[in-house]
């Protein structure tokens, strides 16, 4: 199943890159069947720290929840102080035991104003879901939220 989900996933890609489909039209799979049935965390889930200076705010964009799949998964990132919000620096973790990295995933639809997939598929369930990023002061901004999405 993996192989065939990293093979469809490449396809639409050479698609795209070829213009034969334009950019965001093929639906990106956010969160694996397989993922979705890895065991929740075991530990506690951190919340974000506070410190002396304003890091950057994470924002969810969201129109429904639960939502349906796909869905339009929209992420603003709001910088403060004259900072600037470095998109290389923005990562995207399924928090499941083990953790899934899902940041390939969303590399293509990250700017410095954040995240915008969409045609985000993902299964039906409760997705915890954690972002992290840092501004251009090296300032560091954490997200952690939950993706309801309906049966």
């Amino acid at each position: 199943m993996r192989g065939l989900l990293a093979v469809g996933l490449a396809a639409a890609s050479l698609l795209v890159a070829a213009g034969q489909l334009p950019a965001g039209a093929a639906n990106l799979i956010l969160i694996t069947p397989e993922e979705a049935k890895l065991p929740p965390p075991r530990v506690a889930i951190a919340l974000s720290a506070r410190g002396v200076t304003r890091g950057p705010q994470i924002e969810v964009v969201q129109d429904a929840d639960p939502t349906k799949s796909p869905t339009h998964l929209l992420l603003k990132f709001v910088a403060h102080g004259g900072a600037k919000i470095d998109p290389a620096t923005v990562q995207v973790t399924y928090l499941r035991t083990p953790d899934v990295d899902l940041t390939p995933r969303i590399k293509p639809f990250v700017t410095d104003g954040g995240i915008d997939i969409p045609d985000a598929v993902v299964p039906p369930g409760a997705h915890m879901l954690r972002v992290d990023l840092k501004d251009s002061d090296g300032r560091a901004g954490t997200l952690n939220f939950t993706l309801n999405v309906a049966q």
